[in-house]
């Protein structure tokens, strides 16, 4: 099973109430809950209403105490640092009494028996997680398969802006599918990737932290290539070095189309679009057509090549 606790808390008080927690909560949660095909993903449970330190302890314990395949814990709301480390908030805060604990969280996800175990945190000071502060120990520590999204460093405050945010506005855009690879999976590392480009060096630094032996995806969308057909590339192309032949029967638009050929042509042109493939001798794949051409695999198209022949996808 893949488990998901989805977590947003504006209702801190006085001054402390946030605007955009509850509703990043809401969109994460319904873009996990489903892939792009309507398919189940994460069997999601939503939680705004945390008003106590104990409720929302139990909560955490209970998405990592299974032996799911996927745990996964989102937080949104106020974290804080102080010298004995980081803290997330919940609404019953008190001076030195601030909240749970990150290094509590870590050893809850370090003990859990599930097989991948991963926490996303947009909170100020997110990037404590995974850095124990006992000891004077500043290196992370992680047990196998855990893996840590984080908003901001250790030293940095994450920003709301216009009611949402800023890294949980980015991370909605990434599991929507800005950070799908070929095949139409969201990784953890590519959503870090897509957040990390997105942010400038005078922003917050998003963190990524990792002891995994197995990328896992945390969402499915619609590759612009499907799978049935990308795997095509290793009949088109017999060895990574091959050349696939075109002739004007592979344009619809020249005086003897071929059907075949044309659906080919289609293919390899969308192949052309996420850059697996590339005409030789001219500039666009239609001159290569017209012009009785050939196109042959990029260094991206001869990677993905190796990995449809090793039947890794």
């Amino acid at each position: 099973m893949r488990k998901a606790l989805i977590v947003g808390i504006n209702d801190y008080p006085g001054g402390a109430r946030l605007r955009g927690c509850i509703n990043d909560a809401n969109q994460v949660a319904a873009l996990l809950n489903t892939n792009a095909d309507g398919s189940p993903n994460f069997d999601v449970m939503l939680s705004t209403g945390v008003k106590t330190r104990a409720s929302l302890r139990s909560l955490i314990l209970n998405v990592f105490k299974g032996e799911d395949e996927v745990s996964l814990f989102y937080f949104s709301g106020h974290g804080c640092v102080t010298d004995t480390g980081g803290y997330i908030m919940t609404p019953d805060f008190s001076r030195y009494d601030e909240g749970i604990y990150m290094d509590e969280i870590l050893k809850m996800v370090s003990l859990s028996p599930a097989r991948h175990k991963v926490v996303i945190l947009d909170c100020c000071y997110s990037g404590t997680m995974g850095s124990p502060a006992l000891g004077g120990n500043n290196a992370a520590y992680l047990n196998k398969g855990v893996t840590i999204l984080a908003s901001s460093r250790s030293t940095e405050v994450s920003m709301e802006v216009a009611g949402q945010g800023v890294f949980t506005s980015l991370l909605i855009g990434a599991l929507d599918g800005g950070a799908a690879d070929i095949a139409g999976e969201v990784t953890p590392g590519n959503i870090y990737s897509y957040i990390d480009k997105a942010l400038g060096a005078w922003k917050q630094r998003p963190v990524f932290k990792a002891n995994i032996v197995q990328s896992i995806h945390l969402r499915k969308v619609n590759p612009l290539v499907p799978l049935p057909a990308l795997r095509k590339l290793t009949v088109y192309f017999p060895t990574a070095g091959s050349e696939f032949q075109l002739d004007p029967s592979y344009e619809f638009t020249t005086s003897q189309p071929n059907e075949e050929h044309i659906n080919i042509f289609k293919i390899l042109r969308k192949m052309q679009l996420i850059g697996l493939v590339e005409p030789v001798g001219e500039e666009y794949m239609y001159w290569a057509a017209v012009n009785n051409k050939s196109c042959r695999l990029t260094s991206l198209g001869r990677y993905y090549w190796g990995v449809l022949t090793s039947g890794r996808l």
